[in-house]
């Protein structure tokens, strides 16, 4: 029986062959319920046989939500089974990275499949926004750059992500954060769109709402995360952010963390932890708007000073009982906040903050004892403090922070780093700083510095920046010694204390770092200073001690004894002739003791060291260090960068000749040049000198000829006088004979002019007379024939009126009388015209006649102004020989001759004349 029944059951399906029923089922149902039913049954095979299900049902599925959105229930389980997909069971046969990738694909490539879940997220069913949101964040995960172009693209696509801030469902609103967290780190422009949808308020709302840093959970670091993610870069986005009051928000936040902590109960401590992360967030987040030389730095940089964050933060990394690594994120800020901006440096200086070696005096208040407010210190003091107390391990990042903004102060700011020195000075000289970097490094002369090796490195590292490219600080710093030579001590200079510890500690062998610091303060005081090279030479043992040293190194050691190489590179490169040891002779004991060989190969292994080569990605702070040591930090990065910048020239140092100096501009003053040019302008001076002795006995030769030349011009000037008086008597002569010329001209002129006169008027009045004549005659002819036209003309028009009223009375006569008295009409009419154009032919000839009249007397006028033109000729002549008689005057009295009153008035008289006739004309 039970095998007739087994026969008869149909027959078994795997999973395959179900997920393709279903599949086949889903593509093929009208009705919502059998749809629902297969997407149920697909659900369940979604996390074991991921592969099966998207590659037969994946396109019905997206298809049957566009269909189906409407309808909660059908769409919360499509998106779940979507979701299933690209999250499989771990254990699952199918389980594939490159599952989520197929699938991603087919969402993105398709605009509408993204628009379509972001459809679904103007709905308020919790489900459908909650899984709409996971699943673009798993195609966001697969594939982020597509997701981000389909969001962007789709109609108000990031509008109603950034209004999912704004949910009430924290599910909801975190899942809506952590997917803008995702979406923006790449696009500017994404960025620019979020952050114009009013994120910035939303996410400040966010924090409010969830307790601020103190209280705040997981919900205010990921805003904080995408707070940065939005501002990262993006000069406009940060512009806008403080324009729109984002500042003043960020102050406030840091204000609040501040109160809560100074609270009596303080912050508990299961709190801390995630407060601190908060903290730590929102000053990674002050540091995006303060990079070194962005665009809008500088007007970051004054936003916060004028808001108070520099105070908060300042706060931040004096309060004692926050964690260190909070304060030593605090101090990074504040030296980003001040960086490269004089007046926020210098306003910098003023503040105040709490001590941390003076512990807060306690005071009776009723009997009950009460901790005052704790002293405090200027800021600058505060910093020092920090950085050169020998503070536990745990607490080094506070004090490479402190270090850094103590730098960021002194940075690009040269009267700072003077008045830093100038302190630094009097406060060794007094002995009254405990904390002073000269003392630090000059007092302990031992070459010994405890079990604290960072502290006299710091303050290496301070001096370095002190002196580095500043010649007016070296030149200060040059002025500090040790020894009173009234007292009959020593006097030995800075300079030289610092080598002598330098080689003292080696010997001793001193950490390392120590050495280190030591070495990046004297090449930095050194390069391109030859009175420091000079002054580092005249203790002699110096460069014999650093060569002994090299050539005695243990070649497992290669940061101090390449440092030492490099030194040595550059005290001979800035040496010269006039240094305590020659340039030769250093120049001798490199080659021959030290060998240029292992010169190089100490460079050489320097500049490949990992902490020189790898600087900039090792990390400089606490986790660099190994288990039980000091953490591995070696080398300022400013001495770095100038290590490298100056690698090849110092390793080629040694090439270049003794005899070539190499020239220095410090302070606009031109130092060290090379000695045969020297000798060649000395050469030079003395050629020069032989040409001015032979110049001065050209000199005594010229004035002999001077001598001789003087008397042939006294013997010319008698001789010329000879010649004025032969000249004088012949010019007499010639004005006598001028002034008779002058007379003959005079006359002549004068009867020319008088018959030209006459001939002229008398012309002149016969052509008046006859023109006179003509007009007359003209006028009388035109009057007559002026008449005789209109008396003509009124008998015309008589004769027209009278046959007009004779037409108009025979009008109804005969046509032939009619024609008649037309014929005889019209032959009238042309006897009146010929008669008319003879009038008119008369008058024209008149006019002629008055023409030619016209013509005559233009004709007349043309004689009178040819006379006249020959008339201004003639007394031109008489001008010129007026002009020449005053030169030959003038001439005579230059030369001394006395001219006669009788000839100055013959001369006034024949000018008045002149004169008189020119009236007349």
């Amino acid at each position: 029986m039970f095998r007739i029944l087994e026969s008869q059951a149909p027959a078994k399906q795997n999973a395959t062959t179900t997920i393709a029923t279903l599949s086949g089922r889903l593509q093929s149902a009208t009705l919502l319920e059998d749809r629902r039913a297969a997407i149920l049954g697909l659900r369940s095979f979604s996390k074991v046989y991921p592969a099966s299900v998207a590659s037969g049902a994946l396109k019905s599925l997206i298809s049957s939500l566009k269909e189906d959105a409407e309808d909660v229930d059908t769409a919360k389980v499509i998106l779940e089974t979507l979701l299933m997909l690209f999250n499989p069971d771990e254990s699952s046969p199918e389980a594939s990275d490159d599952i989520a990738l197929w699938l991603a694909d087919e969402f993105t490539q398709r605009q509408d499949n993204i628009t379509l879940l972001l459809d679904l997220l103007d709905t308020h069913d919790f489900y459908s926004r909650l899984y709409s949101l996971q699943l673009i964040s798993a195609i966001s995960t697969a594939r982020p750059e597509r997701t981000q172009d389909c969001v962007f693209t789709a109609p108000l696509g990031v509008s109603r992500l950034v209004a999912v801030l704004d949910d009430k469902r924290e599910a909801v609103r975190s899942e809506g954060l952590l997917l803008l967290t995702a979406l923006t780190p790449l696009s500017p422009e994404f960025q620019k769109l979020v952050a114009f949808e009013n994120a910035f308020d939303r996410i400040f709302g966010i924090i409010s709402a969830e307790g601020s840093l103190t209280h705040g959970g997981i919900v205010v670091q990921d805003c904080l995360s995408l707070l940065a993610n939005l501002l990262r870069l993006n000069v406009s986005n940060q512009s806008y952010f403080r324009e729109t009051g984002g500042v003043k928000k960020l102050a406030i936040l840091l204000n609040e963390a501040l109160r809560e902590q100074d609270l009596p109960k303080g912050i508990a401590d299961w709190a801390r932890p995630q407060r601190d992360k908060n903290l730590w967030g929102l000053l990674a987040v002050l540091r995006l708007f303060l990079l070194q030389g962005g665009i809008g730095t500088q007007a970051n940089q004054s936003s916060f000073w004028q808001h108070g964050v520099l105070t908060h933060v300042l706060d931040i990394a004096f309060h004692d009982s926050i964690d260190m690594t909070i304060r030593a994120e605090a101090l990074v800020t504040c030296a980003d906040l001040i960086r490269g901006n004089s007046r926020l440096q210098e306003g910098f200086a003023q503040r105040s903050v709490v001590s941390i070696r003076e512990i807060a005096p306690e005071s009776q208040v009723n009997g009950h004892s009460q901790i005052n407010a704790p002293p405090k210190v200027n800021v600058i003091q505060g910093l020092l403090d920090l950085a050169l107390t020998s503070l536990p391990i745990h607490a080094f990042d506070v004090r490479i922070s402190a270090f850094e903004c103590i730098k960021a102060y002194l940075y690009n700011h040269a009267p700072i780093r003077m008045h830093f020195l100038q302190h630094a000075i009097e406060g060794h000289t007094s002995r009254d700083e405990v904390d002073n970097i000269l003392t630090i490094l000059i007092g302990d002369t031992e070459g010994g510095h405890g079990a604290d090796p960072y502290r006299p490195w710091i303050a290496s590292v301070i001096l370095f920046h002190l002196l580095y490219e500043s010649f007016d600080a070296k030149n200060l710093a040059m002025k500090v010694s040790e020894g009173d030579a009234e007292s009959g001590e020593e006097v030995v200079t800075c300079i030289q204390t610092l080598s002598g510890s330098l080689i003292y500690g080696i010997r001793r062998g001193i950490d390392e770092r120590i050495a280190i610091g030591y070495l990046m303060v004297l090449c930095g005081w050194m390069y391109e200073d030859h009175d420091a090279v000079n002054d580092f030479l005249g203790e002699g043992s110096s460069v014999q001690s650093l060569v002994q040293l090299l050539t005695q190194n243990n070649h497992q050691q290669v940061l101090v004894p390449g440092l030492c190489a490099f030194l040595l590179g550059i005290v001979y490169e800035f040496s010269t002739r006039d240094s305590p040891i020659s340039r030769a002779t250093l120049h001798q004991i490199l080659t021959t003791r030290l060998g240029r060989e292992q010169y190089v190969d100490k460079i050489t292994k320097l500049r490949e060291h990992p902490m020189v080569r790898d600087f900039e990605v090792l990390s400089q702070r606490l986790d660099s260090s190994q288990a039980g040591g000091l953490p591995e930090v070696y080398f300022d990065r400013t001495f770095v960068d100038f290590l490298k910048d100056n690698f090849s020239r110092f390793t080629r140092a040694i090439d270049r000749a003794p005899g070539i100096e190499v020239p220095v501009i410090a302070n606009g003053i031109h130092k060290g040049i090379s000695r045969e040019l020297v000798d060649s302008l000395e050469a030079q001076v003395v050629d020069r000198t032989l040409a001015v002795q032979n110049f001065e006995s050209d000199i005594l030769t010229l004035e002999r000829k001077l001598g001789q030349e003087q008397a042939d011009h006294r013997k010319a000037k008698e001789s010329a006088t000879i010649e004025l008086s032969r000249i004088k008597s012949v010019n007499t002569a010639l004005q006598k004979h001028h002034e008779e010329d002058l007379q003959r001209v005079l006359k002549e002129n004068q009867l020319t002019r008088n018959e030209t006169e006459k001939a002229h008027d008398a012309i002149v009045k016969s052509l008046k007379a006859e023109l006179h004549k003509l007009r007359e005659d003209g006028e009388t002819a035109a009057a007559r024939i002026r008449a005789r036209t209109e008396a003509e003309h009124d008998d015309l028009q008589a004769t027209i009126h009278r046959l007009e009223s004779e037409l108009e009375k025979s009008s109804k006569d005969h046509v032939q009388d009619l024609e008649t008295a037309h014929e005889d009409y019209s032959g009238k009419l042309s006897a009146l015209e010929s008669r008319v154009q003879r009038a008119e032919d008369k008058a024209k000839d008149a006019d002629m006649r008055v023409d030619s009249v016209r013509v005559a007397l233009d004709e007349k006028e043309n004689v009178r102004k040819l006379v006249q033109g020959e008339l201004d000729d003639l007394l031109m002549v008489l001008g010129d020989l007026e002009e020449k008689r005053a030169g030959d005057r003038k001439r005579l009295k230059s030369l001394g001759e006395q001219v006669s009153d009788g000839e100055d008035e013959d001369e006034d008289d024949d000018g008045g004349g002149f004169k008189e006739s020119a009236d007349l004309d």
